[in-house]
């Protein structure tokens, strides 16, 4: 059968005051059809559905409707869990309702599906955090492990209250439980989770700049040594760039977000990850890369001249723009930069050559005039860069409101 798993839509989020929703829309039918020409069996959405637990109306429909299509209304059974971004109650909500559909929304931990069928598949075994999914068009059951996001509180509730130190050996148990009573040889075997993994002893792997980081209590780490042997690959979901961190034979993958979603992730290929699966085999996959997208860069220039020249080259962008320079940036100039763009995100000005003394204590006189105390204040902080004359002119005329 073929599966195809995909993560970290963060649905509605803004790159500072930039909405992304419109590229989001373009990426979701894109997932959308490739799920299709790919004709897969089934879709796995492993959590940060959303990018904050109150999302947009706009994000919310995008999300359902979204998720009925790669459904095909109810033909193809799609799971999706929660991440550390999301609500699990509001992902739990319309559960009821989305399983008309062939939908399986998971929010909380250990969460017991009811059993029930539909023209094209049937959920037949259900156990907490555990369901098996026969699909009418395969002799095979496919079986999932299933662990969303899991924050302080719902650890207590639903791991004990040793979650510090017992998470990993938690996690094993509960799913070497289920791995041993349903997961034989005789079925495709998955296990979807949004929790932060590595190797033991790897390299710990970079979470995205402006990520929420994943930190439950001091157990931040789960390690890929606790899958139990019966699965056949982990759908992961959190970290925004593709990676396997299991091996070829049993791979444990994060799929990566659908965009960029920031600077950190600059130049990233996107991708969903479409599986090969049969009982008691090697499982294959294939990473497809995503198109849709505005390009996120990160430039440094050091003159005008040649900011505005690459910046009308390069319209179809959001940009983290650096600009060195023997002085500070004028209003004039800042106005021509951005002019020169609709997708600068930000402009951050560095003046050369500043021979900084943060340490340098001096005596301040606080018998000077403001505007004295002002350029002093303003040249120490500045490296010995004086304020020029139209920075004395705003802060005079500030100054002068008071």
């Amino acid at each position: 059968m073929k599966i195809l798993h995909t993560a970290d839509w963060h649905l509605g989020k803004r790159l500072d005051r930039f909405s992304r929703l419109e590229e989001q829309a373009l990426v979701m039918n894109e997932i959308v059809d490739i799920a299709d020409e790919q004709n897969v069996d089934l879709v796995l959405i492993a959590g940060d559905l959303f990018d904050n637990f109150n999302p947009s109306v706009e994000a919310t429909e995008l999300f359902y409707k979204t998720l009925k299509r790669l459904s095909l209304n109810g033909k193809r059974p799609v799971i999706a869990i929660s991440g550390n971004h999301d609500s699990p109650n509001l992902i739990d909500a319309p559960d009821p309702l989305a399983r008309e559909c062939g939908i399986i929304l998971i929010g909380h931990p250990k969460a017991t599906i009811n059993p029930f069928e539909l023209e094209h598949f049937k959920i037949s075994k259900s156990a907490e955090g555990f369901i098996e999914i026969e699909l009418k068009n395969h002799n095979s059951p496919v079986r999932i492990l299933h662990t969303p996001y899991a924050n302080e509180v719902r650890l207590k509730e639903y791991f004990g209250e040793n979650k510090e130190s017992e998470l990993n050996s938690i996690l094993a148990e509960h799913w070497k439980k289920n791995a041993d009573e349903f997961c034989n040889e005789n079925g495709v075997n998955l296990l979807m989770t949004h929790l932060y993994m590595n190797k033991k002893d790897a390299p710990i792997l970079e979470e995205p700049e402006g990520e929420k980081p994943i930190k439950i209590g001091n157990a931040d780490l789960v390690f890929s040594d606790i899958i139990p042997p019966q699965i056949q690959y982990t759908a992961l979901g959190h970290l925004h760039s593709f990676q396997n961190i299991g091996t070829d034979e049993k791979p444990v993958v994060y799929s990566s977000s659908p965009l960029c979603y920031s600077f950190s992730e600059a130049g990233q290929t996107k991708y969903v990850s479409v599986i090969n699966a049969e009982p008691d085999q090697k499982v294959s996959f294939e990473k497809i890369a995503l198109q849709n997208g505005k390009k996120l860069v990160r430039k440094t220039f050091d003159s005008i001249e040649n900011t505005i020249e690459w910046l009308k080259e390069n319209p179809n962008s959001l940009i983290e723009l650096t600009l060195e320079s023997e002085t500070f940036l004028k209003a004039e100039e800042r106005k021509i930069i951005y002019q020169s763009h609709s997708g600068i995100v930000h402009l951050i000005p560095k003046i050369k050559n500043q021979d900084v003394h943060e340490n340098q204590l001096s005596e301040i006189n606080l018998n000077q005039d403001i505007q004295t105390l002002f350029k002093n204040y303003f040249k120490s902080k500045n490296g010995g860069q004086e304020a020029n004359e139209e920075l004395i002119n705003l802060f005079n005329e500030i100054a002068s409101e008071k």
